[in-house]
């Protein structure tokens, strides 16, 4: 029977760091540093891409070529984009520890569907080097995947499908059919749709709403019933299959995607 196989799971902000704050506060420091400042609105737009490939993304804004023009009477150009990478990398590694933290209801659900007999893959704007500090802070806390796969060495990161294909290889999952790619980014939902698998997102902790547990607990209901709601839209815009509030909507979705391959 075709069924679904393989779940490929998404990090900061969708396993680990709720709302996923690691990359957003050292690209906010890497920028106050070239005397640049970048809201945290700019900074999460392009997340889910491979830094390098983010940090190119926030130069090419409007606001920030403007910005950057205006200070030093020139164009930016590779040269800065690589710059910059390296700050943000010393910010980043500096905290990194910090943020790996398994987002409520990761570890059950995945358990559970894992005795099930799915494997648990995983993809990531993360570097190698990056997720060697992650994996091992992670898996102290109690999560851990069958496979993590970087886009380092690869042709292409997010939005391109290379990840999820070596998940395939590495995994051995035959079909594109029998997987789901669950993510927080409008950058997951390209990635999924481009490899051709299930793709779903994911509202609550994620980067798109950009809140603390704290602060997602304690705005007002209507307020969050609202940017939910234009969460869901843009995930859903972007191809996304499903989006769910919680992780602990994911089985059902599995049950659900099951029930639609028997026919």
């Amino acid at each position: 029977m075709n069924k679904i196989d393989c779940i490929i799971m998404d990090w900061a902000g969708s396993a680990v760091d709720y709302g996923c704050f690691a990359p957003v506060a050292a690209f906010l420091k890497a920028f106050d540093e070239i005397g640049m400042e970048i809201t945290m609105e700019q900074a999460r737009r392009p997340m889910g891409m491979a830094k390098i490939d983010h940090i190119r993304e926030l130069f090419k804004m409007h606001e920030v070529t403007t910005a950057f023009e205006k200070k030093y009477n020139r164009g930016w150009n590779e040269e800065d984009v690589i710059a910059m990478n390296e700050k943000f990398e010393q910010y980043l590694f500096s905290s990194l520890r910090e943020y790996t933290d398994p987002i409520p209801g990761v570890i059950e659900i995945l358990s559970d569907l894992g005795k099930s007999g799915i494997k648990i893959g995983s993809t990531t704007g993360y570097t190698r080097a990056m997720m060697d500090v992650v994996l091992p802070e992670a898996q102290k806390k109690g999560y851990s995947v069958d496979n993590c796969v970087t886009p380092d060495g690869l042709p292409a990161g997010r939005p391109y499908p290379y990840m999820i294909y070596k998940n395939m290889i590495d995994l051995s999952v035959p079909s594109v059919k029998n997987i789901i790619k669950y993510g927080d980014t409008i950058a997951d939902i390209k990635e999924g749709v481009s490899a051709g698998v299930w793709t779903v997102g994911v509202i609550l902790g994620s980067n798109e709403m950009g809140l603390t547990l704290a602060e997602t607990k304690e705005l007002d209901s209507d307020v969050l019933n609202e940017r939910k709601a234009e969460v869901r839209r843009r995930m859903l815009y972007a191809g996304a299959h499903y989006v769910v509030d919680t992780i602990e909507e994911l089985p059902e979705i599995v049950k659900i995607i099951n029930h639609k391959m028997e026919f």
